[in-house]
């Protein structure tokens, strides 16, 4: 597969990248379309390629952040292990 002009770009937060945890990674992807000012979604995936994504997306890449700190503390990182789901926050 290759990339055309028609596939669309990405600008990744600072805040992207592995998060370890409890023994656990994770790979936190916090993006927005390049050259936008639109939200930031906020994704993560486990180590066998589940993908949880939040529905909403946020004004910051600092809130997107926080949100997936919040729900690892309130949750746990093993939450992220399940079924995929998509997040109602």
């Amino acid at each position: 597969m290759t990339m055309t002009d028609n596939d669309p770009q990405f600008e990744y937060s600072e805040f992207s990248g592995e998060f370890i945890d409890d023994d656990v990674t994770v790979i936190l992807r916090i993006y927005r379309p390049a050259g936008t000012n639109h939200d930031w979604v906020l994704k993560v995936c486990d180590e066998e390629g589940n993908t949880t994504v939040w529905n909403y997306p946020f004004d910051t890449d600092r809130e997107a952040f926080e949100e997936f700190l919040a729900t690892v503390q309130r949750d746990g990182i093993r939450s992220f292990l399940d079924e995929p789901v998509q997040k109602l926050y």
